[in-house]
């Protein structure tokens, strides 16, 4: 007898608004399975607002509350009882972020929760990377978003160190900071200098566009020359080709190469030789959290 339920999860990020809708299946004495039924993603650009100007437009308000509504009766269409909603770097750094919590909450009726870089960090281990994470060697898992980049070192299975970087792909679009590509180089190769083999896991929107064009078979890892040599491929195009040529989005299609930048940083300055990409992210480990917080209750 399978027992069917679904969940939401509402991921509010620096690059983009998505929507992701899971059903849970159940089976007597054996792991739930996690199917996804429908992703919805909206390029809303809260980062472009907050990294130059501090808040967000009333242009991008009034966008945001569109894809809220959208998503509120997506979300009651499908009889979905247990959804969360997140947000990320750009809604943290908002100087008017509590009036646009509320601006939402009154037009869409949707809450949000602005949650911090490391709960970030946390609600995304809790999806597959546990399963990725051998007991017997050492993993730098990096999650690129728009706004902020996540990093956690695990080892023998068990998380030893992590950090929060304000170094995001739309952030590096409107301004590069040394400082922080700094402070990025020297917690990698301090935390990693005492660890041999250490292999790289990546996670976020652009590194799975570089993972599919590559043709990989699913699960197997990219190394870093060929990580190295299609990041020099892709700053050799212009963004209409990238556009045309590698059937990118267009808001894929700009901060893909800031991005790669990211994964190959963090793989020389950790040594690591691989990069493994597991299909994952913040709305995968809000469905989780959401169903196995339920499932202790």
């Amino acid at each position: 007898m399978l027992k069917i339920e679904k969940y939401g999860a509402v991921d509010i990020g620096s690059n983009a608004i998505r929507l992701l809708i899971v059903s849970v299946i159940e089976q007597a004495d054996k792991k739930p399975i996690f199917k996804k039924v429908s992703l919805i993603r909206v390029p809303i650009r809260l980062g472009e607002d907050v990294f130059s100007n501090g808040k967000i437009s009333q242009n991008n308000i009034s966008r945001m509350i569109d894809a809220m509504n959208a998503f509120r009766l997506l979300i009651k269409t499908h009889n979905i009882e247990h959804y969360r909603t997140c947000a990320t770097s750009a809604m943290r750094e908002a100087t008017n972020k509590d009036a646009v919590v509320e601006k939402v909450k009154e037009h869409s009726l949707m809450d949000i929760e602005i949650i911090d870089g490391q709960e970030e960090a946390d609600i995304i281990a809790s999806t597959d990377l546990k399963n990725l994470i051998e007991d017997n060697r050492v993993f730098l898992y990096v999650d690129v978003g728009g706004g902020s980049t996540e990093l956690t070192l695990y080892e023998n299975g068990m998380k030893i160190a992590s950090k929060s970087l304000e170094l995001g792909t739309v952030r590096l679009m409107k301004t590069s900071k040394d400082a922080l590509w700094d402070e990025m180089k020297k917690w990698i190769k301090r935390n990693s200098r005492n660890h041999n083999n250490i292999a790289v896991i990546g996670s976020g929107g652009n590194i799975n566009t570089i993972y599919k064009l590559s043709g990989k078979k699913i699960g197997k890892p990219l190394n870093y020359a060929y990580l190295l040599k299609y990041h020099n491929y892709l700053k050799s195009l212009s963004f209409e080709e990238r556009i045309v040529q590698l059937g990118m989005n267009p808001d894929r299609a700009d901060v893909v190469v800031p991005a790669s930048k990211i994964y190959l940083s963090a793989m020389k300055w950790s040594a690591s030789k691989y990069i493994y990409v597991p299909k994952i992210g913040l709305s995968d480990g809000i469905i989780r959290s959401l169903y196995y917080n339920k499932q202790e209750r």
